[in-house]
């Protein structure tokens, strides 16, 4: 939201500082988000302390100028009034100048430097005069702003408004929060057109509940010109182009009373105006923006007998806007549903002001104000005779009222506020207060602030316009009988699963919880079924995040191919969030994720970098699980995996039928359709499916006391042949089995086929570490503990001892 200075002051008297208004419009919740001083700030007041004629030009004066900085500029200037002891507007190198569109530089002209300019009244834009530099009065001081000398400075400000600040869109709103926070005082509405005559040549009938109430009324004789100065200057400076008087007239309802209206050239119309939904058969319509736009049966539209002439509250139709030679015009106030705005704008893709205060709630109640408003306004700007005011269908009830007890604001808010001041600053921003006892205000909320819902809302306007500042501070001192806080065991885990993911070199990410449907197809989700097809959402942010994901993995993803496309390709994140199965709470699962992108550590002259496979994204998913206490060595790895892993280079971990999480490489059909180029590694881990731990004796917080051995471990390398088909973790639970008390370790440590081993065969060697608790183990024990371990890889995994 921008406005001037001077806008403001319209409807504000004010004596107030630019930085004291700017600074208040923070600390009551309207954030100032950006302030321009405007083009002629730099331009200061100089005094020519010498002229003197150029010595290679006839034309030209070298002019030695003074501007209040404590050194003197030399100036080429070639006007013919440009004299010695003159007071000028001076504008050092690096100004802009808007008159001409040119940013000054250092210059050289004919052999003489050239450190600034002397300007123009046409150069600065304040008239076209461009006889001579303008000549200032003997007193005008020197070095002084020229827009603080002549009383023009009007600085734009920006405001950051929340969705829930629809009142706050328009100057008046602006200005009526302020006056409530104490600067200054709210002055009267601008001058309302009461009465009209005749009856309107147009009717408007209603056929759609997406526009509950229509308020017209026809102006005759108009003369539709420039509209005056003061709202071109206005309207450009926001960043508005002034098109006509009829036309600004409705830009500046927009931004100054936040109610958006439109203005119909009566000559143009075909029969009678109807509201009313798209139909078969519609034409197109070519907007006021110059761009044709088609319709469906869902949005609003005003028509005349041709068909479309406006989508309502959106933007008007470029057949009956008003020009030059428009004599009668419509003025419409209507309201209009913000949820069928929102959608229609989105669908036609059309950003307006009209839309982005109408999806925000505009007053109900307030439209024959405003209407009297515009009316007044048309009436001194373009002349002609008012009708009679019209209306089709009924602006919806309002009677919104809560009690409230000003002591609330001292419990609630930690500031005691006397219930006077508290009713002054309600009432200032624009509330019914009736007192009905000495602890008790019954609040009649005012219709353009349908956000305020309950007392605590009360409570919150009161703070935010005495100023959170004045909250006092208070240590708090924590009681010695207090408890400590603890945390849930969920919250431990979960805990200490973020430290371990870290620790592996993954950054947390965290993400939307929905995603695009063209992408959430490749995980899951199928469009048309009726669980699935509830996923998407009705009314989406974006057209990019449409339905709940139904994994974490295609947001991240998407991060991976952003920082790829900014030059970032090693990447290593994970997330921890709910994926959605269905719109049941049951079909809300706890889950992390991650993915790796290119090398998990850099190249050196040691070594060559570290690319991330598939046993990268295993070694994540494990210390994931055993971070969250899953017991995930005693699962086993399957390939049954979805189909957006590769299929020979993923798997599972499963404790039976129970999956806890896959891992592997993501397929590369599904990184192609998400143009993502090279090798991506991931891991799920299914919280959920983490079967609870019963512990004995202890609460599932305590660790197992540790039982260090006083004995050393014995190492013993085996070889097994097997089978090319027989998967390396069968053979290492087979050993793991033989002997669970003593068996501390195995380690697969190599890979052979080739000489030595039969075709179809291959040769696993693996390191296992006995740990004796009890005694040193002797020569035989170690015997028979080997015998367990052949024994049992040959009856689970077929195979046998390599000699």
């Amino acid at each position: 939201m921008k406005f001037t200075l001077s806008w403001l002051k319209q409807h504000l008297d004010t004596d107030a500082s630019v930085k004291e208004i700017t600074d208040k419009l923070t600390e009551i919740g309207l954030e100032l988000e950006d302030f321009d001083e405007g083009e002629l700030a730099p331009f200061v007041v100089a005094h020519v302390v010498e002229a003197v004629q150029h010595p290679n030009a006839d034309k030209l004066r070298v002019c030695t100028v003074d501007a209040g900085t404590g050194k003197t500029f030399n100036v080429v200037c070639g006007a013919p009034n440009a004299r010695t002891g003159m007071k000028g507007v001076f504008a050092p190198v690096g100004t802009y100048v808007p008159g001409t569109g040119v940013q000054l530089e250092l210059g050289n002209l004919r052999g003489e430097r050239s450190e600034g300019m002397l300007c123009s009244e046409r150069e600065l834009m304040i008239s076209e005069d461009h006889d001579g530099i303008i000549d200032l009065p003997e007193d005008a001081p020197v070095g002084m702003r020229y827009v603080d000398y002549k009383g023009i400075y009007d600085p734009v400000i920006e405001i950051n408004v929340t969705p829930n600040r629809g009142d706050a869109l328009g100057v008046r709103g602006v200005a009526r929060d302020l006056a409530a926070a104490g600067i200054g005082t709210l002055k009267p509405q601008r001058t309302q057109f009461e009465g009209g005559q005749g009856p309107s040549p147009v009717s408007v009938s209603i056929e759609t509940d997406n526009c509950p109430v229509f308020y017209y009324r026809v102006v005759r004789g108009v003369k539709n010109g420039e509209s005056p100065a003061w709202v071109q200057r206005a309207l450009e400076a926001v960043g508005e182009r002034p098109i006509s008087a009829l036309v600004d007239m409705t830009n500046l309802m927009t931004l100054d009373q936040a109610r958006p209206m439109h203005v119909y050239d009566i000559a143009k119309l075909q029969g009678n105006i109807k509201v009313r939904l798209g139909q078969d058969g519609d034409a197109e319509m070519l907007a006021l923006n110059d761009k044709t736009y088609s319709f469906d049966d869902q949005m609003t539209l005003v028509t005349d007998d041709r068909g479309p002439i406006g989508v309502g509250g959106v933007i008007g139709g470029e057949s009956t806007g008003v020009d030059e030679n428009t004599t009668d015009v419509l003025i419409e106030a209507a309201l209009w549903s913000p949820t069928n705005i929102a959608r229609t704008g989105r669908k036609l893709n059309v950003h307006t002001n009209a839309r982005f205060r109408f999806e925000r709630h505009t007053d109900s109640q307030n439209l024959v104000e405003h209407m009297g408003v515009a009316t007044q306004l048309v009436l001194d700007w373009c002349g002609g005779e008012a009708g009679e005011l019209q209306v089709a269908g009924a602006a919806p009830a309002w009677t919104k009222a809560l009690d409230y007890n000003p002591s609330l604001c001292a419990k609630r808010g930690g500031l005691d506020v006397p219930a006077d001041r508290q009713r002054e600053v309600l009432e200032t921003l624009g509330f019914g207060v009736q007192v009905k006892g000495d602890d008790l205000f019954h609040v009649s909320v005012s219709s353009f602030r349908p956000d305020i819902d309950g007392k605590a809302d009360l409570v919150e306007e009161v703070l935010r316009i005495v100023g959170y500042n004045s909250i006092p501070e208070l240590d708090f001192v924590r009681p010695t009988n207090m408890p400590q806080s603890v945390v849930s065991d969920e919250q431990r885990k979960r805990l200490n699963m973020h430290r371990a993911l870290a620790a592996h070199g993954l950054n947390e990410a965290v993400m939307f919880s929905f995603c695009n449907s063209r992408t959430a197809k490749h995980f899951g989700w199928t469009e048309g079924q009726n669980a699935d097809d509830r996923l998407r959402l009705a009314n989406p942010i974006s057209d990019e995040l449409d339905v709940m994901r139904p994994s974490l993995l295609p947001n991240l993803l998407e991060a991976c191919k952003r920082n790829a496309a900014r030059g970032y390709g090693d990447v290593a994140l994970f997330e921890v969030g709910l994926r959605f199965h269905d719109v049941t709470p049951e079909g809300q699962k706890k889950s992390v994720a991650g993915v790796r992108m290119g090398a998990i550590s850099a190249k050196t002259w040691m070594a060559d970098e570290a690319k991330a496979d598939v046993f990268t994204a295993k070694a994540d998913l494990m210390a994931a699980l055993e971070a969250y206490e899953a017991p995930a060595a005693n699962a086993q790895v399957t390939r049954n995996v979805p189909d957006w892993y590769h299929p020979g280079r993923s798997g599972a971990l499963a404790l039976g039928k129970n999956v806890l999480g896959y891992f592997g490489e993501l397929h590369p059909r599904v990184l192609k359709a998400m143009g993502i180029k090279g090798r991506v590694v991931a891991f799920e881990a299914m919280l959920d499916a983490v079967p609870e731990q019963r512990k004995k004796g202890a609460t599932s917080t305590q660790k197992a006391l540790l039982r260090p051995s006083a004995f050393q471990p014995v190492h013993k390398d085996y070889a097994f042949v097997v089978d090319e088909a027989v998967e390396a973790d069968k053979v290492l639970r087979a050993i793991k089995g033989a002997d669970k008390k003593l068996i501390a370790d195995v380690r697969l440590f190599d890979i052979y086929r080739g000489p030595g081993v039969d075709e179809g065969k291959k040769s696993l060697a693996l390191a296992v570490t006995l740990q004796p608790v009890e005694a040193t183990l002797t020569d035989e024990q170690l015997d028979a503990v080997t015998q367990k371990i052949v024994a049992n890889v040959s009856k689970s995994a077929g195979g046998v001892l390599r000699g």
